[in-house]
C-alpha cells in the first residue's frame, strides 16, 4: 500500500475516533508533542496509559475487600476498558462512583455504631 493512502487511512481513522468520541483534544496535543526525535512518542504514553489504568484497576479491586457492588462495578469498568468501549467505560465509572459513596456512608454509620457500642460499654456482635 502506498504511503499516500496509507497517511488518508490515518487521517480518516483519526477524524472518526474524534467523531465517534473515542478521542479528545488532548490525544491532539500528545500528538503536538510528538516529532522527529521521538516518534513513538504517542504511542509510548498511550501504552503507558493502558498499563497504569489496567494496574490501577487490578488494585482497587484487590483494595475493596467486601465491598462487593463496588468490586463487581470495577470489574465490570475494566471489562469495558479492555473492550475500549469508552461510552461504557464512563457509564461505569459513574456507577463505581456510585456505590464507592454508597459503600462508604454505610460502612462510616457501621463503625459509628461500633464505637458507640463500646462507649457504652457493650461488645461488637458477629455476624455468621
Amino acid at each position: 500500500m502506498e504511503v499516500g493512502q496509507l497517511q488518508r487511512q490515518f487521517v480518516e481513522h483519526t477524524a472518526s475516533m474524534f467523531h465517534e468520541g473515542f478521542l479528545d483534544g488532548q490525544f491532539s496535543q500528545l500528538q503536538q508533542l510528538q516529532d522527529e526525535s521521538n516518534p513513538d512518542f504517542v504511542v509510548e504514553v498511550v501504552s503507558l496509559f493502558f498499563q497504569d489504568s489496567e494496574r490501577l484497576l487490578n488494585e482497587l479491586t484487590r483494595a475493596l475487600i467486601g465491598a462487593q457492588r463496588v468490586k463487581n462495578s470495577c470489574f465490570n469498568f475494566r471489562n469495558f476498558c479492555e473492550e475500549q468501549n469508552t461510552e461504557a467505560c464512563f457509564r461505569c465509572l459513574q456507577l463505581v462512583k456510585q456505590e464507592y459513596l454508597l459503600v462508604k456512608n454505610k460502612l462510616e454509620t457501621l463503625f459509628r455504631l461500633e464505637q458507640q457500642i463500646l462507649a457504652a460499654g457493650g461488645s461488637i456482635p458477629m455476624i455468621e
